[in-house]
């Protein structure tokens, strides 16, 4: 059976009364499974103004902070209060 085999169902009653009848190829339940990505991060690439960066670099020297760790927490706080 394929993916294209199941019908749209009206009802979990019906759904459950086809899937005790029907079953599909496990190939196609392999596919259907995300795999996660188990990277801890993705670098990325930002280009700056170099005095931007200067200053960003004092800011972060002055609270003790490697900038590129005060960058990622300021874009973190910012996420999250635009979601």
């Amino acid at each position: 059976m394929q993916w294209a085999d199941v019908p749209p169902f009206e009802s979990e009653e019906e759904e459950a009364e086809f899937w005790t009848q029907s079953r599909i190829d496990v190939r196609l339940m392999n596919t259907a499974i995300l795999k996660a990505d188990n990277r801890e991060s993705t670098t990325v690439t930002l280009r700056f103004d170099p005095r931007m960066l200067a200053r960003i670099k004092r800011l972060a020297r002055s609270r003790y902070l490697n900038y590129q760790s005060m960058v990622k927490q300021w874009l973190s706080e910012r996420l999250e209060k635009e979601l």
